[in-house]
């Protein structure tokens, strides 16, 4: 058997099943019926020469040649939705930048970072919000360029992910300055019995915080715990009470002297990454960006940019 013996319209329905895990579901996203969908993966495994699946009661399991052609699939039509996108724009000289970025991310250090190509009339941006489980799956899939993060994340067999160290900054203690303008605070000592808002739960600083609290015995009183720092930024803004954020939350805040930073502390940074897959088209202008050593992002402490494995 050559390559141009390979029915690909019969892997891609492979593909989908073998993603979605069910017959019947896969037929519907595939607006075709569960018994066309059966006959061609099965002309697709005589061709092959191997079954790729097997029967479990109602499940369809892969078989050990499924997984291998299953590994080869999610290549071939994940380069295909690469492809699409790079293609997207190009009649009008335009480059598709597509960039992902975890929901409990500051979005001014999104825009910060971005801010070289908003004045690039040749760049086409697009940008997501997420979980970082859903941006991973997207960028394996080629559907993203790029992930933004504030935490590493572990690099698979079938998942290989390069991580760029872009920077980090401590993490500040900040309140109104009516209130706060020319007072300090040590953090995370002075903290006992005060009025805080905090990033939440999800959020990669709150274990740090929450840590550094106890082995000092001191026990913050809790206001508001937000995931979101666009709503963290209006609660320190807003509330009257303190707040532990990245400074770069509230940039704007800090430069008009509507906050102040009363406190910060070393022992608590946010660092941030971008995530990338090893075999996706190189594009040049990414490229620049994530290798540019310089501060874009307003934060205090830069290194250079570096490609590493995800730990």
């Amino acid at each position: 058997m050559d390559i141009g013996q390979l029915n690909f319209h019969h892997l891609h329905y492979f593909w989908r099943v073998a993603k979605v895990g069910h017959l019947t579901r896969a037929a519907q996203e595939l607006h075709t019926s569960q018994s066309a969908l059966s006959t061609q993966i099965r002309q697709l495994e005589d061709r092959l020469g191997e079954a790729l699946f097997e029967r479990e009661g109602r499940r369809l399991v892969l078989t050990g040649a499924g997984q291998l052609v299953l590994s080869y699939a999610e290549n071939i039509f994940g380069l295909g939705q690469e492809m699409l996108g790079r293609l997207q724009g190009r009649s009008e000289g335009m480059i598709r930048l597509r960039v992902g970025s975890v929901a409990t991310l500051s979005r001014n250090y999104q825009e910060n970072w971005i801010r070289p190509l908003l004045a690039d009339p040749s760049v086409m941006l697009t940008l997501e919000s997420g979980m970082l489980k859903d941006l991973l799956e997207r960028l394996v899939q080629h559907r993203l360029d790029t992930v933004l993060a504030n935490e590493t994340v572990p690099s698979e067999t079938d998942r290989p992910l390069h991580c760029r160290f872009l920077g980090s900054q401590a993490i500040s203690l900040v309140g109104p300055a009516s209130v706060w303008k020319g007072r300090a605070l040590r953090v995370p000592d002075d903290l006992d019995g005060k009025e805080l808002a905090l990033p939440g739960p999800r959020h990669t600083l709150r274990a740090q915080f929450d840590a550094l609290c106890i082995s000092a015995g001191v026990k913050p009183r809790l206001r508001a715990e937000v995931d979101d720092m666009a709503m963290l930024r209006l609660i320190a803004r807003d509330s009257g009470w303190l707040t532990v954020l990245p400074e770069v939350v509230v940039q704007d805040e800090l430069r008009s002297g509507i906050l102040v930073r009363v406190g910060q502390s070393e022992q608590l940074r946010e660092s941030f990454y971008a995530i990338t897959t090893p075999h996706r088209h190189r594009v040049e202008r990414l490229e620049h960006l994530l290798t540019d050593s310089q501060d874009r992002s307003s934060i205090s402490t830069v290194h250079s940019a570096a490609t590493t494995p995800c730990a």
